[in-house]
């Protein structure tokens, strides 16, 4: 399974690749895609459906409801980690930071945080979490809740690993990827979270998102 979600992973960063990261006007809209046939005036019209986040209910760190609501009309940054994590987690948080400080006060962008130990990570934990990095919910949400809707969210819709391993420390398996989602719920970037220059262009493309949004 591991390899599959490599394969799905490089898919991504390999049509992301195809854009320039300084110049480009638009980000594109990473995924799979399927054709839709409508009729309009007699005539068969082809447009492009593309793969879209579904709607979602999760706490947050507050005992907030996070739904597609709570970023309804805005850009926002997912990832995938667990309180407890010995491995990549801090370094994810460290970069996720770097991104919280700059938005923070950005009515436009959202952060969102799965937890994929939600067993351990409860609303408090995931509180006391928030409060030592000194995030607020209103802008980064830390979300607990059923495991297995988080794995299936992780794995089937953001095409990132996310896996109980019960042979590696922390009983986890999971990347360190970044997914940059638009207002219609379309990932448009994919990035490294524990890789600072990776995350320097998450910044750059979240930048070029909300200019798109504005026009």
């Amino acid at each position: 399974m591991r390899n599959t979600f490599v394969a799905i992973g490089l898919g991504l960063a390999l049509a992301y690749g195809c854009t320039s990261s300084t110049e480009q006007k638009k980000l594109p809209i990473l995924g799979p895609r399927e054709p839709q046939v409508t009729t309009v005036d007699g005539k068969p019209q082809v447009d492009t459906l593309y793969h879209s986040i579904p709607d979602f209910a999760f706490l947050d760190q507050d005992s907030q409801m996070v739904t597609q609501q709570t970023v309804a009309g805005k850009i926002y940054v997912a990832d995938f980690f667990f309180t407890s994590c010995p491995s990549i987690c801090p370094k994810m948080k460290s970069q996720m930071l770097r991104v919280y400080e700059k938005y923070k006060d950005n009515p436009k962008v959202a952060l969102l945080s799965h937890s994929i130990d939600p067993t351990h990570d409860t609303v408090a934990v995931l509180r006391d979490y928030a409060q030592r990095l000194g995030v607020k919910s209103s802008t980064w949400h830390f979300l607990t809740g059923n495991r297995d809707t988080i794995l299936d969210m992780a794995q089937k819709h953001y095409f990132t690993s996310a896996m109980v391993d019960n042979t590696v420390p922390g009983g986890f398996e999971h990347s360190g990827a970044f997914l940059l989602v638009d207002g219609q719920r379309r990932i448009r970037g994919h990035y490294d979270g524990t890789n600072a220059e990776d995350v320097d262009k998450l910044l750059r493309d979240m930048d070029v998102l909300l200019a798109e949004k504005e026009k």
